[in-house]
C-alpha cells in the first residue's frame, strides 16, 4: 500500500473520520434608528429657512437623547420628525435660492437694459 501510494504522488484526498462542523452564531442587536444630526447641523448652517433647521436639530439630539436611554420608539418618533423637518427645510431653502438666483439675473438683466437706454438717451 505504501508503493502505491509513491507512485500516485500522493494526490489522494486526506481521509476524515468525522465530517466537519461549524457554529453560526446570530446576534440580535437593536434596531438602528438613524437620528439625523448631521443633516440638522447643515439645515441650521445653511438652510434654516424660518429656523425649520434649528427645531429639526433639536428633534434630533432629542431622538439621539431617548435612544441612549433605551426607549427605541421614543427615539423613532422624534428622528421621523426631525426627518421630515430636514425635508422641509432643505426643499424651502433650495427653492429660496433658485429664486433669489432667478430675481438676481433678472434684475441684472433689466439693469443694463436701463443703463444702456439711458446711455442712448444721453447721446442724441
Amino acid at each position: 500500500m505504501a508503493q502505491e501510494e509513491l507512485k500516485m504522488g500522493g494526490l489522494r484526498a486526506p481521509y476524515h473520520s468525522a465530517p466537519m462542523q461549524s457554529t453560526v452564531i446570530n446576534i440580535q442587536s437593536e434596531p438602528q434608528v438613524p437620528d439625523h444630526v448631521v443633516w440638522s447641523l447643515f439645515n441650521v448652517l445653511f438652510l434654516n429657512c424660518c429656523c425649520l433647521g434649528f427645531v429639526a436639530y433639536a428633534y434630533s439630539v432629542k431622538s439621539r437623547d431617548w435612544k441612549m436611554v433605551g426607549d427605541m420608539i421614543g427615539a423613532q418618533s422624534h428622528a421621523s420628525t426631525a426627518k421630515y423637518l430636514n425635508i422641509f427645510s432643505t426643499v424651502l431653502g433650495l427653492l429660496g435660492i433658485v429664486i433669489f438666483v432667478i430675481l438676481v439675473a433678472t434684475g441684472t438683466g433689466m439693469s443694463f437694459q436701463a443703463l444702456s437706454q439711458m446711455m442712448g438717451q444721453q447721446g442724441h
